[in-house]
């Protein structure tokens, strides 16, 4: 009797594509396939124009929802397509063109739009919609890959995302082709997002939850420290009389200010230690804080994101700002650390 393989059949058989194959450059394959997808891509820019703006104004308009609908990888690209403009400001879903034809053409009302993708542009299932869609008389804006389909020919507007090769060697999976189709619909996004001025802060709405959200909502008056935290000292204090404010006070800085209260720089620990190396005898130490200050320093608002407190700290290589408000008053203090805690990078 023949010993039968310990092996899965799934190891046997991969073992046996490698021994069919034993030719093949892996990381060369991965560069023709990228390269292929990039060149769809570029293939898109000569063809944005008056039809692709058509398109933008009409979701625009749209005073309901847009309904995005394909199927199979047509389908997996509209439903991330629908997600984006849903995140970015224009109600959307996707609607499988089946769940369609069986009931749920009852989501569908008068004021919305249709986006149908099928790179054939012949796709039975969408071509079956098409009816409806105009009993119901909503429009319809075809994406496809052959401007000579039904689909494109029965469309208001018709967005051509051809490309000239699938990256897939056997020309068979959908490859370039959907990605193509997927940046057009970013582009779509981007498009409506500038055109309805949706704002950082309107995109929270959308977004609550998890570190994005934090990222949106968190505000550098929801971290700061105040009051009593806050290390200050008048700008005619001496570096001998800052330095038990930059010890007790943990941040390493602190604000120095004017006699009317407003900031008129920071001093830090760093700079302290670089005093102490320029001179060892400690000669500036009775010497007016105001001389080795940082003026015009950096400084933050209690209504700035807590994320773009972040980056400008990082970008500076710094550990803490001063939050001031609107008069140039030190109000609070923002540390580094703190805020990468609260916004859960």
């Amino acid at each position: 009797m023949k010993a039968r393989s310990s092996e899965p059949p799934g190891r046997r058989e991969s073992k046996g594509a490698e021994a069919a194959h034993p030719a093949v450059d892996v990381l060369a394959e991965a560069r023709r396939a990228l390269e292929i997808e990039i060149e769809g891509i570029q293939a898109l820019l000569p063809r944005l124009g008056a039809e692709f703006e058509q398109a933008a104004r009409m979701m625009l308009a749209c005073k309901g929802k847009v309904i995005v609908t394909g199927v199979g990888k047509s389908g997996h690209i509209g439903t991330k397509i629908a997600a984006t403009l849903s995140s970015t400001g224009t109600p959307a879903f996707f609607l499988h063109p089946a769940d369609a034809l069986h009931g749920d053409l009852g989501l569908v009302a008068r004021d919305d739009l249709a986006l149908a993708i099928s790179n054939s542009g012949q796709t039975e299932e969408l071509i079956r919609l098409l009816g409806p869609f105009r009993r119901i008389g909503i429009p319809l804006i075809a994406m496809t890959g052959n401007p000579a389909s039904e689909l494109a020919k029965r469309a208001e507007v018709h967005l051509n995302v051809a490309v000239p090769q699938e990256a897939c060697p056997l020309g068979l999976a959908p490859t370039a082709s959907t990605t193509a189709a997927l940046a057009l619909g970013d582009a779509l996004a981007v498009c409506l997002l500038r055109l309805r001025n949706f704002r950082a802060e309107d995109y929270a709405v959308f977004h609550p939850g998890g570190s994005l959200g934090k990222k949106l909502v968190t505000t550098v008056g929801d971290l700061m420290d105040s009051g009593e935290k806050l290390p200050s000292v008048p700008g005619r204090a001496t570096v001998r009389e800052v330095i038990p404010e930059l010890q007790m006070k943990r941040y390493g800085l602190t604000a120095i200010v004017t006699e009317q209260g407003t900031i008129a720089g920071v001093f830090s620990i760093g700079d302290l230690m670089r005093l102490h190396l320029s001179d060892p005898s400690l000669g500036f130490m009775d010497h007016p804080i105001s001389n080795f200050m940082t003026h015009n320093p950096r400084t933050t608002t209690p209504d700035a994101l807590a994320a773009r407190a972040l980056h400008d700290m990082e970008t500076l290589n710094i550990r803490a700002l001063i939050v001031i408000d609107s008069a140039q008053r030190p109000v609070g203090i923002i540390g580094l650390y703190e805020v990468l805690r609260a916004i859960d990078y």
